[in-house]
């Protein structure tokens, strides 16, 4: 996807800036030393669990787009890592896009309708990272002192915590009151936007409000929140497992923070694959808990390396075998949609 150039060079000076911040004062001997001792058997198991999770990821898409229509879990999987792929190669998280203008072509499924699905995901997974820093926020007290990073993710919590209940809130509103949803979104319409664009955003926005649907029932929110967690739980996992392969050991929860943190981290504008805004929070968790720079340097550089590389390799092989090219007109499209 075409980026204007002076968003995708941001994005890759705050990524020397977080690298920088990262890594001064590390001692190359020390992080090839840690490199080169690393048991790198421990990937294996990592790369599954987390698949396990991109399946769930999968699962909770097709149960979010029930309502529009029942596309099977395996149809959805390639979707979701193609999607994966975008998002660690494009910038801005194009990937999101990309997924559903990929389904819309697979399965006819408006893309307004699959960006309002994909919305409430990323609404959802805010939701569980944040919980996941909450959870651990006795602990977290225990690592400000000289924490780098992570000294204001308290306040950044409570802040966040707010954005992402209020937009949560909003979407159930929406979803529960669609057509009192529409008659407002009908009247800032007329009001805002140009005459002849009427008719196509009105269009959008209904489509938009049917990719809500699920979220009508009490029941299905509960099942989407209940899966988010599985998911990043899981995550998690191979965030565990990883470690086994570096001579330190902290707390299945000191985990949770640190995916959390990083998570969260990873939303602030970056060049693509979240260099630096992945790495630098990550780092300073380890270090507040008491693990070597060089350690946590390598165990924070391998972690990501094993997030980024097999998902982007597995969504390119799908989007080859689903006869999908990456060309002018699908990026052309993708791009229309993005800015509509």
């Amino acid at each position: 996807m075409q980026m204007k150039k002076w968003q995708f060079w941001l994005g890759v000076f705050i990524s020397i800036l977080f690298l920088w911040l990262a890594l001064r004062g590390l001692r190359l001997g020390d992080f090839w030393g840690a490199m080169q001792k690393a048991n790198y058997i421990w990937l294996v198991p990592g790369i599954l669990v987390y698949f396990i999770g991109v399946w769930v990821r999968a699962w909770r898409w097709h149960y979010l787009l029930g309502p529009i229509k029942k596309i099977p879990t395996s149809t959805m999987f390639p979707i979701t890592t193609i999607g994966y792929m975008g998002n660690n190669i494009y910038p801005a998280r194009a990937g999101e896009v990309l997924r559903a203008v990929i389904l819309k072509r697979k399965e006819g499924v408006p893309v307004s309708a699959s960006l309002a699905t994909i919305i409430v995901e990323r609404i959802f997974d805010g939701v569980v990272m944040l919980a996941f820093v909450f959870v651990n926020l006795s602990e977290l007290a225990k690592l400000t002192g000289a924490s780098g990073f992570v000294g204001n993710i308290q306040q950044v919590a409570v802040i966040g915590t707010g954005i992402f209940l209020g937009a949560l809130l909003v979407f159930l509103l929406a979803a529960m009151f669609p057509h009192a949803t529409a008659k407002i979104g009908l009247w800032g319409i007329e009001r805002i936007t140009p005459k002849r664009l009427h008719t196509r955003i009105i269009s959008m926005m209904n489509k938009f409000l049917d990719g809500l649907a699920s979220l009508r029932s009490p029941f299905n929110v509960l099942m989407v929140f209940f899966t988010s967690v599985i998911i990043w739980l899981l995550e998690t996992a191979k965030y565990w497992l990883v470690m086994h392969a570096f001579d330190f050991s902290v707390s299945f929860f000191a985990l949770m923070l640190m995916n959390g943190i990083v998570n969260l981290a990873t939303t602030i504008p970056s060049a693509p694959g979240y260099i630096g805004t992945f790495d630098a929070p990550g780092i300073a968790v380890l270090t507040a808990y008491g693990v070597d720079q060089a350690t946590a340097a390598g165990y924070t550089l391998v972690l990501h390396v094993a997030l980024w590389v097999p998902i982007t390799l597995l969504g390119a092989y799908y989007l080859t075998r689903e006869g999908i090219k990456w060309s002018d007109t699908l990026r052309e499209e993708a791009e229309t949609t993005s800015e509509a």
